[in-house]
């Protein structure tokens, strides 16, 4: 009798910074989902999705959960909870060497009623092993159904159990997108999003949460594709900071963000930068509209 084919959602939460972008690459063997040390790197929830003769997994990153603070911050957040309301599986990731108490303020607002697996990352970050068997022990001792695992998805160690323990959760079913699909998204939103990677490796301070990019023009033509694009800054001073002494910065951020958009499309790439001020954008909800935010 052939195996019955499963597929899912499997939806990934957890705090700003827990992994959960690290992980998604991870699993889908794909760079799909832009990283950085810096908190709050996305703002989107990106669907991946991992098919195999037996399955499709339809995995989504999440916004990091965080007390909104802007309209945008609003935004993100209802990602979480649209990501809340069509899961099968949920992934919960948090930092072993954070308290459990910052997890359980998470665990609680979640509400979950499906089957989570909680992933303790950064397990690299623990010298000592018997202090990751304790945390484990605390965290099973606390949500005794689920499944838990300690792992460190930057290192990889651990991370080939993860995939069996959602296999085993995860309702037989139907594919949802064609076998050749990585993701919903298009290619214009992955170098909108490439190049707000680079903003977030390049720039220090308040920038990179300041900062929306969008894509005006997105032309293939035979030999390279031609992209122009706007960064959008709140300030004044915040322009001047990204086109840097002379422009020397702007102009980094341009050969930074080319090389990533040629590694991602596989071609060459003729790529023109503009910047724009758009006073208090993140509160607005036209801009946030234009910017990609519904």
């Amino acid at each position: 009798m052939p195996e019955p084919f499963k597929s899912g959602f499997v939806n990934i939460f957890g705090a700003p910074n827990a992994g959960k972008s690290t992980l998604l690459n991870l699993l889908l063997g794909e760079r799909l989902v832009i990283i950085s040390p810096k908190v709050q790197t996305t703002r989107h929830r990106i669907l991946g999705i991992l098919t195999e003769p037996t399955y499709q997994i339809v995995f989504s990153d999440t916004p990091g959960i965080i007390e909104p603070k802007y309209k945008l911050h609003q935004k993100m957040m209802l990602q979480v909870k649209s990501a809340l309301e069509d899961a099968d599986v949920a992934i919960l990731m948090h930092d072993i060497t954070q308290p459990i108490e910052d997890f359980e303020t998470i665990s609680n607002s979640l509400k979950l009623k499906v089957p989570a697996i909680l992933l303790l990352n950064k397990t690299d970050k623990v010298k000592d092993k018997s202090t990751i068997e304790a945390e484990i022990s605390k965290y099973k001792e606390r949500y005794p159904n689920w499944e838990i695992l300690a792992v460190s998805a930057q290192k990889k160690t651990n991370t080939e159990k993860i995939l069996p323990l959602i296999l085993k959760a995860l309702p037989e079913g139907f594919a949802f997108y064609p076998d050749d699909s990585i993701s919903d998204r298009t290619e214009r939103f992955f170098v909108s999003e490439l190049i707000r990677e680079q903003i977030y490796a390049l720039y220090e301070e308040e920038i990179p949460y300041h900062a929306a990019v969008l894509i005006q023009a997105f032309e293939e033509k035979t030999t390279l594709t031609v992209i122009k694009a706007d960064i959008i800054v709140s300030r004044e001073t915040q322009k001047m900071i990204l086109l840097g002494k002379g422009g020397s910065m702007i102009k980094q951020l341009g050969i930074n963000s080319r090389i990533a958009m040629e590694e991602f499309l596989q071609k060459k790439v003729h790529l023109e930068l503009f910047i724009k001020v758009r006073p208090k954008w993140r509160d607005n909800d036209n801009y946030l509209k234009e910017y990609g935010y519904n």
